[in-house]
């Protein structure tokens, strides 16, 4: 067509009238059709653009390496998709969250200039809450993999807010059976802060309603390195359980110090959410406990995609795949079918689409639930093994909580127990 345009617009140096009626009906003509056409053509042309998926996990710090596991389980899911979404070239955007302030603003940032479609973010729960703001405030759906603080999903959930991460209470339910098998004399001692008082004030309760009785109890500054003092007011108290709700390094220093006073493999020490870096991290002649995780590559009750991911997360990265990765990638994995099945980047659309999805997840689904947004599915109580071997095998699965489907709701808690009321998107 230019090509033609081009040579009726050089063929003549003298232009008779009758040649310029003509040749304006042929401009009129190749104006209608271009214009008839544009729509096509922008459809086309928008048909490739690059659909974007904000992330927002550490990048620098103490849970820089938690960043990386997060950000490549999400990686994968993208990869096993093709890196298409509704037939378009997508990407992962990821931006750092040194702080809630500085997540919010990447949050802004990738909604603003990137235009990114949804966000996976939220490395722990003050940084998921910043970033659930703007999800509120914005319009667009983001899914939260690893954060456990219970307002997320309860007092301060919203339509646009998503949690992957079980809470406080929920692996603490999923534990407490267990551990009042081993016993019903607790010592707590559990940090100051949002996460340790959580455990705390859960456990106890639950205690108290199996007519147990606490040992002892101690409330440590967070960051705490010497631990020497309250291990040995536990040795002297003779709890039948350790309830330790201790974050990251804080738990590592503690059990180096429980190892080194003599107490490891006498009295159990229990924490219902820990990542798998943290036990490693003290290495397998000291480490040891009871455990909560969402998942673990080792366990007999993972179905194909659960393998398949771990092989390509091992191929890919050269190191196996653990929790957080998991987290990230399952997350991304489920944001990325409810947009297929929604056949639309609408924010309203995508939300319907994550209420209706269900995925199979060993022996029980995996699902949003409409209501609060928290993913409903299997927690696994772990316990180090008595002789680690293989560092890369650190736990026994002890038990799958619940067993069934029918369990879910149960564990998860009812309206009541959650106080979220969202309200329409």
């Amino acid at each position: 067509m230019s090509e033609h345009s081009t040579k009726l617009g050089t063929g003549s140096a003298v232009i008779t009238r009758r040649g310029l009626i003509t040749r304006a009906g042929v401009a009129a003509s190749l104006g209608a059709a271009a214009s008839i056409a544009a729509p096509f053509i922008r459809n086309a042309v928008a048909a490739q653009d690059t659909l974007k998926i904000g992330m927002i996990f550490p990048k620098q710090g103490p849970q820089t390496e938690q960043g990386a596991f997060l950000t490549n389980g999400c990686r994968i899911a993208l990869e096993q998709a093709g890196s298409k979404l509704l037939g378009r070239p997508c990407e992962l955007i990821w931006l750092d969250e040194p702080n809630a302030q500085a997540a919010q603003q990447n949050a802004q940032k990738l909604i603003e200039e990137e235009k990114v479609i949804a966000i996976e973010g939220g490395g722990n729960s003050s940084t998921a809450l910043a970033i659930s703001a703007v999800a509120r405030r914005t319009k667009i759906p983001v899914v939260i993999p690893n954060a456990a603080a219970r307002e997320i999903t309860g007092k301060e959930c919203n339509p646009y807010t998503f949690r992957s991460q079980a809470t406080v209470p929920v692996a603490c339910r999923a534990m407490a059976p267990y551990l009042l098998e081993r016993g019903k004399r607790w010592y707590f001692i559990t940090a100051n802060y949002a996460f340790g008082q959580d455990i705390a004030a859960t456990f106890r309760e639950l205690l108290k309603g199996a007519g147990g009785s606490e040992a002892g109890t101690d409330q440590t500054p967070l960051g705490t390195t010497d631990y020497s003092s309250f291990v040995l007011k536990i040795r002297q108290a003779r709890p039948e359980v350790v309830i330790a709700g201790l974050p990251g390094d804080d738990l590592s220093n503690f059990l180096k110090q429980y190892n080194e006073i003599g107490l490891r493999g006498k009295i159990p020490v229990a924490c219902p959410i820990i990542g798998d870096s943290d036990i490693e991290a003290v290495g397998p002649d000291v480490a040891t406990g009871i455990y909560g995780k969402p998942w673990d590559r080792n366990d007999s009750g993972n179905g194909p995609d659960d393998k398949t991911f771990a092989r390509d997360f091992q191929s890919k990265f050269g190191k196996p795949a653990n929790d957080k990765s998991f987290l990230g990638w399952l997350s991304t994995k489920m944001l990325l079918v409810a947009i297929e099945n929604a056949q639309s980047t609408d924010p309203k659309a995508i939300i319907e689409s994550l209420h209706a999805l269900r995925l199979q997840d060993g022996p029980t689904p995996a699902y949003f639930r409409d209501w609060d947004h928290q993913l409903l599915r299997r927690w696994l109580v772990v316990g180090v093994k008595d002789k680690v071997t293989d560092k890369t095998n650190y736990f026994d699965i002890l038990r799958t909580v619940p067993e069934n489907a029918a369990g879910l709701d149960a564990l998860y808690g009812s309206k009541a127990e959650v106080g979220c009321n969202m309200g329409g998107a």
